[in-house]
């Protein structure tokens, strides 16, 4: 019977962690972080995975990631570079300020577009969500008739990095509905307070506990044409900058905003942790080690 398909941003380039923190083995086995989401995913019902990733690290993907995966879940790759679906014009007034990289997580969504032919659930490479997440989401994507997205929010807390700031999507929730996400870029915590210092230096104090996505969404792909027309408002007033990004938690922001999307908000006691930094490898690599030794996952996945 066919499940929903699990579609994995894996096209960034690890600028703040110095490397390909999406194919850096985490596990004894050589596993990388988003094995263990294609672990999960399989078991909470998903049926088909779609990677996003660019040309240039597709030898090396299909090595590291693929050669161990494939056998076991069906497995679609999409590609996202900088002139993926991007108008001549816009391509090429980017090419002349000198852009080098694609355009954000809502690009790489449409890059995958035709690959994606169920509901879905979109989600990062480099992060871990959790069993947990991936089994609500799984439940909630299991009617194909489905007309309301879904996210999995985190405790902002839990999501930093010691090593430096990080930018989360700040959620509001009203009645179990997501009513609207702020994309927040320089979250910190110093001495015991947890804040933001936005573009014009101000600062805004968060509490421990507030919810922010973590990229874990969950859609109906009647979404694409609204997301499309988002891009493409997106690229008429930010596509001639150097280094602007349109991103998926701003993207249904707009959706809510705007009536296309009723984002329906599921509760997971689930754990997150990632690899922002590569200071961050360490913990990332013993955390999945006592996982692995509570019998949360087998010593080898594959």
């Amino acid at each position: 019977m066919k499940g929903p398909v699990l579609v994995v941003l894996a096209a960034g380039m690890g600028s703040r962690y110095g490397g390909l923190k999406q194919m850096d083995r985490i596990g004894k086995s050589g596993e990388v972080l988003l094995d263990f989401s294609v672990f999960d995913a399989k078991r909470a019902g998903f049926t088909k995975i779609v990677f996003i990733i660019r040309h240039d690290i597709e030898k090396d993907f299909r090595e590291i990631v693929l050669s161990r995966i494939k056998g076991h879940i069906e497995c679609e790759l999409a590609f996202q570079d900088l002139d993926t679906i991007i108008p001549a014009d816009v391509l090429a007034k980017s090419r002349e300020i000198g852009r080098t990289k694609p355009w954000g997580t809502a690009h790489a969504l449409l890059c995958a577009r035709d690959k994606i032919d169920a509901p879905f659930t979109v989600l990062n490479a480099d992060d871990f969500y959790g069993r947990e997440a991936f089994a609500a989401m799984g439940k909630y994507l299991a009617d194909p008739a489905i007309t309301d997205g879904a996210i999995v929010p985190f405790r902002l807390e839990s999501t930093l990095s010691p090593q430096g700031t990080v930018t989360r999507g700040v959620c509001e929730v009203t009645q179990g509905y997501l009513s609207s996400v702020d994309e927040l870029k320089s979250i910190e915590k110093k001495d015991g307070k947890i804040f933001n210092t936005g573009s014009d230096g101000a600062r805004q104090d968060l509490a421990a506990d507030t919810p922010v996505s973590m990229n874990f969404w969950g859609f109906p792909v009647s979404i694409f044409p609204k997301l499309q027309n988002y891009f493409d408002d997106f690229l008429k007033t930010s596509g001639s900058e150097l280094k602007s990004e349109c991103y998926l938690p701003l993207a249904a922001d707009w959706f809510i905003k705007k009536g296309f999307l009723k984002i329906k908000v599921l509760k997971a006691d689930s754990e997150w942790f990632g690899v922002t930094y590569k200071e961050d490898r360490e913990a990332a690599v013993n955390r999945i080690a006592e996982l692995v030794s509570q019998g949360v996952y087998p010593a080898s996945l594959w």
